[in-house]
């Protein structure tokens, strides 16, 4: 299977992703693409001899529709079975999303339902909440609601700030996308669950 992966910074969960796609793995990376053509990301994929595009979406002024179109060209091109949200920090149309239902996936660093969004380790530490992780989920037409693929959950420590409970939600997050990826390759859907 073919798989494009979306970026908009580091790409630290693409790396993740493009990493685990080798030996016996059911899928291949086929694009890295981004809305930032400043992109980190974008850097680390051509070291890895992975085709890269970018659209930069700050031209199109908040013309989504346009955005999108420009961000469907080299998408189409690549011609991928399957699409990795991978910190892609821009929202998809409902238009955009049901063109590849079922095929797309998104990283999102809570533990869903729950903090849908932004400043999702802030709004968990607020709470009181005894932990956190992460989500992989389908993507559907509503924000971060797409059924959930897999999780993973680490504990909010006493004292933790927004920023350490972030970096030990980040190397969960590398886990699981992965194994959620060649899951779903393979046509399981079945979610997993890590600690």
């Amino acid at each position: 299977m073919r798989v494009a992966i979306l970026i908009s910074g580091s790409g630290s969960n693409m790396v993740a992703l493009a990493q685990s796609m080798t030996g016996d793995h059911p899928a291949r990376p086929c694009l890295v693409l981004s809305n930032d053509p400043n992109a980190g990301g974008l850097a680390k994929a051509q070291a890895m001899g992975i085709p890269t595009a970018a659209v930069d979406h700050r031209p199109f002024k908040g013309d989504r529709a346009a955005f999108e179109a420009a961000l469907l060209e080299p998408l189409l091109a690549a011609q991928p079975d399957l699409i990795a949200l991978a910190g892609f920090m821009r929202v998809l149309t409902a238009d955009f999303v049901r063109r590849f239902d079922g095929r797309m996936l998104n990283i999102h660093p809570s533990l869903l339902p729950k903090y849908k969004g932004l400043h999702t380790h802030a709004r968990a530490i607020e709470a009181g909440d005894a932990e956190a992780g992460c989500t992989v989920h389908e993507v559907t037409p509503a924000l971060d609601d797409g059924p959930i693929l897999g999780q993973a959950r680490v504990p909010i420590l006493p004292g933790d700030t927004p920023d350490t409970l972030a970096a030990r939600v980040l190397p969960m997050e590398h886990q699981l996308y992965p194994l959620v990826l060649r899951r779903l390759a393979t046509g399981n859907r079945t979610p997993v669950n890590l600690p």
